[in-house]
């Protein structure tokens, strides 16, 4: 079954209240899990750090990245009141650590696994963090190349299987290397193909690229969505995707950086429904009729019948028989087997041969 994170992201814009409001909202959509961020804006940028262009055009132009984040943190004391809402609701609670002293934090609150967001996918230290808490990962990739994955994997196998750090970069290929380091990821780490632009623009979406990761890595794959719309998502579940993760917004005319990608909760509702209609529909490969088709079956298809009377012994021409729908009878794909054979018994016309 597809899991569905509803990412609520910074969308709770500093506000608790909002923030419970998105649980809400992904748990009536039927949704898996609802995801938020955890950061400390000191620690993730500097005060010279740019805001990328999708940021300068739904936010000030003029505030700093570093202004914006600390706006949109979501403070230390709100995360276990919002993770037990979200359980008293069904909803598995993630959050994505951008640091390795938020994620401390969160492995204090035991989440289920962790999700490492595109923008850390090059950062050795912290995702040899995230590999020695032991827990399942979901690595995002955008911006990446292959090459960048694979360097993130190799840390993250090092960190599974290690207690210490390595010495040097050569220690983590090194074990790259072996089996056990194939095995300490083949069943702990899912990859998400994604495009990190907000919103991400059709043409490059790419969902080929989910194949790419599948056939290189071995892994299972899945896609983290910034389109606008659902049709990239339900898409993504039909090439196979095994995750899907998706903004969601209380009102696309909110302010923030987020909200204008994301979907609005009857869009949340629907993208849910839409995926589940599609996995149903993708059934288990196996070709051969379905229980409905079966009266459909015996109502549109031909069967052999005689043109015109035929005595006993009459030897059958090509211009005896005929097809037609007659609900039983021999299928058409005997008609060759009786062609100059002699008729068994005396038929009227339009007989159906049984």
């Amino acid at each position: 079954m597809v899991k569905i994170i509803a990412e609520a992201g910074v969308n709770h814009n500093g506000n608790r209240q909002m923030a419970f409001d998105l649980i809400k909202v992904a748990a009536d959509a039927g949704a898996d899990a609802v995801k938020f961020q955890t950061f400390n804006a000191e620690r993730l940028a500097a005060l010279s750090a740019p805001k990328a262009s999708y940021q300068r055009q739904t936010t000030d132009s003029q505030e700093s990245q570093l202004a914006m984040l600390k706006r949109l943190e979501l403070p230390e004391a709100w995360h276990q009141d919002l993770k037990d809402y979200a359980q008293s609701l069904g909803l598995v609670f993630i959050s994505t650590a951008f640091d390795t002293q938020s994620l401390g934090f969160l492995q204090s609150l035991d989440l289920p696994f962790y999700k490492v967001p595109s923008g850390e996918i090059t950062n050795g230290p912290l995702l040899l963090a995230f590999a020695r808490t032991g827990k399942d990962l979901i690595i995002s990739t955008g911006m990446s190349t292959l090459a960048e994955i694979e360097q993130a994997l190799a840390v993250v196998a090092y960190g599974y299987c290690h207690e210490s750090e390595p010495r040097s970069q050569e220690d983590v290929w090194r074990f790259w290397s072996t089996t056990d380091a194939r095995l300490a990821i083949e069943k702990k780490v899912t990859l998400l193909h994604c495009t990190s632009q907000y919103p991400t623009p059709m043409p490059e979406v790419n969902l080929r690229a989910m194949d790419t990761l599948q056939c290189a890595f071995g892994l299972p794959v899945g896609y983290s969505d910034h389109t606008e719309g659902l049709v990239i998502p339900v898409a993504a579940v039909a090439r196979g995707a095994a995750i899907i993760e998706k903004h969601f917004t209380l009102d696309r005319d909110l302010p923030g950086p987020d909200h204008k990608a994301s979907l609005e909760p009857g869009e949340l509702t629907a993208m849910v429904s839409q995926i589940r209609g599609v996995e149903l529909a993708l059934g288990d490969g196996i070709k051969r009729p379905q229980a409905s088709e079966w009266d459909t079956r015996q109502a549109a298809r031909q069967q052999l019948l005689f043109v015109g009377a035929v005595k006993k012994g009459d030897i059958v021409n090509r211009e005896s028989l005929s097809t037609a729908r007659c609900g039983r009878g021999l299928s058409p794909m005997r008609f060759w087997d009786l062609i100059d054979m002699p008729a068994v018994r005396d038929y009227e016309a339009g007989e159906v041969l049984e």
